[in-house]
């Protein structure tokens, strides 16, 4: 089947506090802001754009689906490819990110970290070990 489904543009993070989130963006991840509004701000990272929604606007985007509570648990994993995963997590412990795991070997060949912004949404940065 041919579609036009192979290019993510943006990803849309329901945040419970804006200024939090992009706080942490601008300063982690060292990502413009390339809008803001009221309810959302939107950073660029090289290829796609993330939209940092205020969670009370998401309904509006999803329905008749609901938005799922932050305390439900994690529901996706957004994977960033980095040359050294070491080399970022002591970048990231300088900026007052505290792992959720890694760095670890996995056994389908890469080197990964996972840590979680404001919200809860949880990042992990790979590197290839082929």
């Amino acid at each position: 089947m041919d579609t036009e489904l192979d290019e993510l543009e943006v990803i849309t993070l329901f945040v419970a506090d804006v200024p939090a989130a992009k706080a942490f963006y601008r300063e982690v991840f060292g990502l413009p802001v390339v809008y803001e509004d009221d309810a959302s701000a939107v950073v660029r990272l090289r290829n796609l754009l993330v939209n940092l929604l205020a969670a009370e606007q998401a309904p509006e985007l999803v329905k008749p689906a609901p938005v799922a509570a932050p305390a439900t648990g994690v529901r996706a994993l957004l994977t960033v490819r980095v040359p050294d995963v070491d080399t970022v997590c002591a970048q990231l412990a300088e900026r007052g990110v505290a792992l959720l795991n890694g760095p670890v070997d996995r056994p389908w060949g890469r080197r990964t970290a996972a840590f979680a912004d404001p919200a809860g949404h949880v990042w992990e940065v790979a590197q290839d070990l082929g």
